[in-house]
């Protein structure tokens, strides 16, 4: 997923310069999410992508505290796994006052907690002294707003912009506005508690007097406001009872999910950060909670990105599934829309709100080029059921299942061939539409770019699954005869599949089929997605087990998307030779489908090991796919989004893949096929695991050549069954 700033024919994430922050502080509640820097402030210039943003827009490019003019010292910062909270301590530099130490280092204490709720960033501002001696400081808060669009951020350059509007001074309150093209007002409001002292321009003054071991409390909230209030004052919550609704909000989501513990600490903070990764994505939309892509570029609802992480996730936590399932299915296209390469029945690539995207200045205000949102759309419906049972909401998106199908048959197979193919009618979309949507992500051995239209590998994967998945679906709901004939095109499809896209040199499936039909004969990790959906022929599946964990594909972090030796290839591209994880989770949950246990062990445990490496156990969207060397973590890539959903929702995936976890609710039962856990674990603990109106508690441990399975407690009919 990237689409991307345009240059010529392309969008992409623009990097004229290292991020001054590697590893920007990120939280995010809803349609609003702030990256701060270590200090908890915020430093927009020269191009910096820090901020508050809210519905794709900056409402806050500057934030800065200050102890008597001066940037107190850093001694840590953290985002609180449990209730998305950024800690930040820091202490007093030496202040002077003249020649002479006024106030030596390290006397004032200051600690910063910082949520979002609704729209609003609260912060809490603790000053302890901790000083013999009584002291006076002025502590200042300085703010800034640009309104400035993420596209923008991200590189687009505008021929104009809206107006800013006069700033409002008030007690205790700093107001910026903003009327953009799209004739929408923004508005930034900064409520202080208590009032400030004096306001210079956009700085708070507050002078504090404070006695040995006093501490001082003040409290700021920053509200992104769209409707235009006029005179008004925002209507905000007080820091307490965003932080009480905050963490009421999070306990109701955990409490319905399989919760892991395992034997191992490092595994359980990889596993924690995830879980709350994705809490922190998830917004509550009206159809239901919906997964965000990743923070900072690809901070809305993808169509792909949203299915994928919802499979992944599927097994933990099924609400996530009806969510993208309600969604996606309330935005399904009903017309033909070239410019936004819409088609009754497709599914949505990406919905914006920004000002460029409801301007037209940039194309993705509602967006359809993608292929294959459209089948996973279809074979999510399907893996719901299995995992919940849950009939009557199958029922309620059928016409929007059948929709999806009449596309694929209609619209993604225009020529008839039986293959689903691309090629964009929108003059501003995306030339590549699947997963791999860099321009040049699609090519043959020779280095050429495919033409159009391209039948992508993984896409005809989809597909078959789709169908298949559907087939189940219309049995269940008794139209036999749709049943059928959906089985008979995914098993005509499987057959010709093979034919034309296995390479036997290669021991992969081709990438893809140009317009010409002629295969792209280079090997990359889209053929992993063919083991994940079950077309890939066992033999097939048997070569490509060994190919994903060979040198030229496996870097000991992970399989790389593209092979090293083919044309192309570069470790630090986007997509042409770097590691994904969550494409890492689909080829493991492939290899896992097919037996290779031992396989999908190796990938699930070099992600682990990656996991180790990065800030907070937190994968990223992606990293470069430079060989493991002694001694050293992966590299990083510099624009990768972090969190990203289905990055973290990697581990759920892997797991389950070597568990050989499957659950199947309208049968009421558990299954553990040929179970395995890596060397690193010695036990795993699932709770709550719910089928239905059941649920049940499993210890699993590790033995030399399989996994034990006991049930500590089971609630209602459930069985389990254990496949050695």
């Amino acid at each position: 997923m990237s689409e991307r700033i345009r240059i010529g024919d392309q969008w992409y994430v623009s990097a004229k310069s290292a991020r001054a922050e590697e590893t920007p502080q990120v939280i995010k509640s809803g349609d609003t999410f702030g990256l701060f820097d270590r200090f908890g402030d915020i430093h927009a210039g020269f191009g910096g992508d820090q901020g508050l943003y809210h519905e794709d827009t900056r409402f806050l490019s500057g934030l800065r505290l200050t102890l008597n003019g001066v940037q107190p010292l850093f001694l840590g910062s953290t985002v609180k796994e449990g209730n998305n909270l950024l800690i930040v301590e820091l202490m007093n530099a030496d202040l002077m006052l003249g020649h002479e130490v006024a106030l030596p280092k390290g006397e004032v204490h200051v600690f910063r907690a910082k949520l979002l709720w609704r729209g609003a960033c609260h912060e809490h501002i603790r000053i302890a002294h901790h000083g013999m001696q009584p002291v006076r400081l002025t502590l200042g808060l300085h703010f800034d707003a640009d309104f400035v669009d993420l596209f923008e951020v991200r590189g687009t350059t505008r021929e104009r912009r809206g107006e800013m509007l006069p700033t409002r001074t008030l007690a205790d309150e700093l107001v910026f506005g903003y009327r953009g093209l799209d004739g929408r007002e923004r508005r930034t409001h900064i409520r202080l508690d208590p009032a400030p002292a004096a306001w210079s321009g956009h700085e708070a003054s507050f002078t504090l007097d404070l006695e040995p071991h006093q501490e001082a409390h003040l409290y700021c909230t920053i509200a992104c406001r769209t409707e235009d209030e006029g005179e008004q004052r925002a209507t905000v919550l007080d820091y307490d009872t965003a932080y009480r609704c905050n963490t009421e909000a999070r306990s109701r989501l955990h409490s319905s999910q399989c919760r892991i513990e395992t034997s191992h600490p490092l595994m359980d903070l990889w596993l924690d950060r995830s879980v709350s990764d994705l809490a922190m994505l998830t917004t509550e939309l009206p159809s239901g909670p919906y997964p965000y892509a990743g923070v900072p570029w690809y901070s809305t609802t993808f169509g792909r990105d949203g299915v994928l992480t919802a499979r992944e996730y599927l097994w933990i936590d099924p609400s996530m599934a009806r969510g993208v399932l309600a969604f996606l299915a309330a935005t399904q296209a009903t017309t033909e829309e070239p410019e936004r390469d819409a088609e009754p029945g497709k599914i949505l690539h990406e919905a914006r709100k920004s000002e460029m995207a409801q301007t037209g200045e940039v194309p993705f205000g509602r967006y359809y080029g993608t292929v294959d949102a459209t089948p996973l759309f279809v074979a999510l419906a399907g893996a719901y059921y299995r995992r919940t049972g849950d009939l009557a909401f199958i029922r309620g998106i059928w016409p929007n299942v059948l929709a999806a199908l009449e596309w694929i048959d209609r619209y993604g197979d225009r020529d008839g061939d039986g293959f689903v193919e691309y090629a964009r009618r929108s003059t501003t979309g995306l030339v590549q539409q699947g997963w791999k949507d860099s321009q040049d992500s699609v090519f043959h051995d020779d280095g050429r770019m495919a033409d159009a239209p391209i039948a992508l590998c993984e896409v005809q994967a989809y597909v078959y699954e789709a169908r298949r998945m559907a087939a189940e679906l219309a049995a269940t709901l008794g139209d036999t005869a749709l049943a059928q004939r959906l089985e008979g095109q995914a098993s005509e499809l499987r057959n010709r599949f093979q034919r034309e896209f296995w390479c036997e040199d290669l021991g992969v499936y081709a990438i893809a089929l140009d317009g010409e039909k002629r295969p792209c004969r280079v090997a990359t990790s889209n053929a992993g997605h063919a083991l994940w959906t079950g077309i890939a022929a066992p033999e097939h599946a048997a070569r490509m087990a060994q190919r994903f964990v060979e040198p030229d594909f496996f870097t000991g972090w992970g399989v790389r998307t593209v092979a090293s030796g083919q044309a192309r290839y570069n470790p630090m591209s986007y997509h042409n030779g770097s590691i994904w994880p969550h494409d890492n989770a689909l080829i493991a949950a492939g290899l896992g489908r097919y037996g290779h246990t031992e396989a999908a062990m190796t990938l699930l445990t070099s992600m682990f090991d990656a996991s180790l490496h990065f800030d907070q156990h937190r994968l990223p969207e992606l990293f470069c796919g430079f060989p493991r060397r002694s001694g050293e973590g992966p590299t990083l890539y510099p624009v990768a989004c972090a969190p990203q959903a289905w990055a973290a929702a990697t581990v759920f995936a892997m797991l389950q893949a070597c568990l050989g976890l499957d659950i199947d609710a309208p049968a009421g039962q558990v299954s553990f096929h040929a179970p395995r856990l890596p060397a690193f674990l010695d036990r795993i603990e699932l709770r709550e695991l719910r089928i239905g109106e059941a649920s049940v508690d499993l210890l699993l441990q590790r033995y030399h050549h399989n996994v034990g399975v006991e049930v500590i407690r089971k609630r209602g009919d459930v069985a389990l069954q254990v496949i050695i």
